[in-house]
């Protein structure tokens, strides 16, 4: 049986920048397969930000472009602390033979196709967040909500 490595925000876990979340398991069109996942415990839910030590709430951070380093709204450098979760998130994924990950887009962590362009003017642009690129380079199958579909039809037995 596949497990997956999942956003613990979508787990309806408040750990989002902002202190809140974006549970899957609600109000969704995917919200019974989740459920079922969960009840068959194929899903390890953490969040990479949280992970990396971050508070919750946190400034919102984004990924500067030309240095790639990620700062803050406020201009704190917290790149360390999301390589750090990153790092950890890989780790849980190894540890317990994941080969999916199911993260949130846009998130300068868990973004598999789009991240926010570092300016903090709400852009987004093609690219991932450190923890999905991490676990990609590691051969982990990264996904989003967007293409939840995709997993489903990857790994539901």
């Amino acid at each position: 049986m596949h497990k997956i490595f999942i956003s613990a925000c979508f787990m309806g876990e408040n750990v989002r920048y902002d202190g809140g979340h974006q549970s899957l398991l609600e109000h969704n069109l995917f919200a019974e397969t989740i459920a079922k996942w969960k009840q068959e415990k194929r899903l390890l839910s953490g969040c990479p930000e949280c992970l990396g030590g971050l508070s919750v709430p946190r400034d919102p951070a984004e990924i500067q472009q030309e240095s790639q380093k990620i700062i803050t709204v406020n201009n704190t450098d917290v790149t360390e602390s999301f390589h750090q979760g990153a790092l950890k998130a890989l780790d849980l994924c190894l540890k317990y033979n994941i080969e999916y990950a199911l993260l949130k887009e846009s998130s300068p962590s868990c973004g598999s196709h789009t991240i926010y362009d570092g300016t903090f003017s709400n852009t987004k642009i093609s690219g991932q967040g450190v923890t999905a690129q991490l676990l990609t380079q590691h051969n982990i199958q990264v996904f989003s909500e967007k293409n939840i579909a995709e997993l489903i039809t990857k790994i539901d037995d």
